[in-house]
């Protein structure tokens, strides 16, 4: 039997309240993600206290921040299941959230979840993050960029910053082990037009599991020769 018991506890310990309609929002979109995962691989992550705690709680973390008051653009890149862009869409109705995936299955399964959810000011979009910014319509036109992505700091930052008016901010969220990557990534945020403000450590609720979130602010426009194509962001990060 599906159920949000951990969800319910660990929200306490962020200092977030749900709402009843939350709370049916949270249960449908788990059993959306049982039900799609029999059908394709949205996640590994399966066991009811697990999805509580690895990614609904994990997405929920960004909260900690003041970045997400008020009315504000958001762009989730690589978002797979939907983390952290629904469930911060879901606690955050002010936000206008763009989920970006470059996987098509996933687009169809993050159409019926916002569908099924009633969800308004929020759409899934695929397409190739390195592409995309390229283009008038998505570069430099959100408040923030957030990813749970798998890429080193330097490659990631190549793909969201060029997202990012400046002003706005980037938000990595990654693993306990970050002090290496931070050194790697600076010369890569430079170029990019970004510095990085803040970087903290977070304790899932309920687990004892570390992440941190490393917070970067746009400070000055990309050049417009980032992204770069082919591969590069990942095969030579800058």
């Amino acid at each position: 039997m599906t159920n949000i018991d951990v969800l319910l506890k660990g929200v306490k310990k962020l200092n977030l309240e749900l709402t009843e309609r939350d709370k049916e929002r949270f249960l449908n979109y788990k059993e959306l993600l049982e039900e799609w995962n029999k059908k394709i691989n949205i996640t590994t992550i399966t066991e009811d206290s697990e999805v509580d705690i690895k990614h609904f709680l994990d997405s929920l973390t960004a909260l900690s921040s003041d970045l997400f008051k008020g009315e504000k653009s958001v762009i989730d890149i690589g978002t797979g299941g939907g983390f952290p862009g629904i469930p911060l869409k879901i606690l955050s109705d002010n936000l206008d959230v763009t989920l970006l995936d470059s996987l098509n299955k996933r687009i169809i399964f993050l159409d019926e979840v916002i569908e099924k959810l009633g969800l308004k000011g929020i759409r899934a979009m695929h397409g190739r993050a390195e592409e995309l910014s390229r283009k008038a319509e998505y570069r430099e036109k959100y408040s923030i960029a957030v990813s749970r992505a798998v890429a080193s700091l330097d490659t990631l930052s190549e793909y969201c910053l060029p997202f990012v008016k400046v002003g706005g901010h980037f938000i990595a969220m990654k693993g306990p082990d970050v002090e290496e990557e931070i050194k790697l990534g600076h010369n890569a945020i430079e170029i990019l037009g970004g510095k990085i403000v803040e970087s903290k450590i977070v304790t899932l609720p309920e687990s004892d599991i570390k992440h941190s979130l490393i917070i970067i602010e746009k400070i000055r426009q990309t050049s417009q020769k980032y992204p770069r194509g082919g591969g590069k962001p990942r095969k030579k990060p800058l």
